[in-house]
């Protein structure tokens, strides 16, 4: 099976904790040049120097904020023009604030989109013409389980979510003629800071304690415990690997079983 990265250049956006950091660490593993964008410099210098290196890997870190996507495109196609095409994009972006949906106020879907699915759309217009010149591009798009059924107390993160998954199939459906793939993992509930913080919501607003909250979590998943976030990157390596080139337009749950629907 053919995981090798040498000499491919990876974007992973969100990646200096969670999920995204652990992507990073993966990846820079298996031989990629791995380019962190997160907002918090002194955080991506601190796993820059974390990134696995054979010596001829060339990592490097762009700080931007995903609530400003304009400067977002303007860093991404200036990084890109300077230091060469992109082979792999994985996008992945903090959730939004828990709650009803029907408390949601119209801003927060505004918010959201914008960090979500238009970063996400810059980033893979950004990249997407380096990839088809190369007949090479993996396009892993982290969202949630909730693409496949909405999560209670989300409303807004399934409502954005979902068009995520949307927008992924078809680009899927554009780009495979290319070398192109898009896919999209969906994690379930994965031992990271979100988690910590959706619990911690839950409880000030139920008032039930937050180890009974974490038990009813873990009640509902067949494997009867959260994720670890390298678990979720393992599922983004093999998919961003040359062994994954004929999967695509998939959504691949990572969950312990949780998801009730196929």
């Amino acid at each position: 099976m053919n995981l090798d990265l040498k000499n491919k250049r990876a974007l992973v956006c969100g990646s200096t904790q969670g999920i995204g950091k652990a992507v990073a660490l993966e990846l820079a593993l298996m031989g990629a040049n791995v380019t962190l964008i997160a907002r918090n410099e002194q955080s991506l210098k601190l796993v820059k120097s974390e990134l696995s290196n054979n010596g001829s890997q060339l990592h490097s870190y762009l700080c931007a904020d995903f609530n400003e996507p304009q400067k977002l495109k303007e860093l991404t196609e200036q990084f890109i023009q300077r230091s060469g095409p992109v082979h792999i994009l994985v996008n992945n972006t903090g959730g939004p604030p828990s709650g009803p949906i029907i408390n949601a106020r119209t801003d927060e879907f505004i918010t959201a989109i914008n960090s979500h699915l238009i970063c996400n759309h810059i980033l893979v217009q950004a990249c997407v013409e380096g990839m088809k010149n190369n007949g090479y591009g993996r396009i892993v798009n982290i969202i949630s389980t909730s693409v496949k059924a909405p999560l209670p107390n989300l409303g807004v993160s399934n409502t954005v979510r979902a068009a995520v998954g949307n927008w992924s199939k078809t680009l899927a459906n554009e780009l495979g003629k290319f070398g192109i793939t898009v896919n999209n993992v969906l994690p379930g509930a994965t031992a990271t800071q979100r988690l910590s913080g959706i619990i911690e919501t839950k409880a000030l607003k139920t008032g039930v304690g937050k180890e009974e909250i974490k038990k009813e979590m873990l009640h509902e998943i067949p494997l009867a415990r959260f994720a670890e976030a390298a678990e979720v990157a393992n599922a983004v390596a093999f998919l961003v690997s040359p062994a994954a080139g004929y999967i695509n337009g998939i959504n691949l749950p990572v969950d312990g079983g949780r998801t009730a629907n196929l």
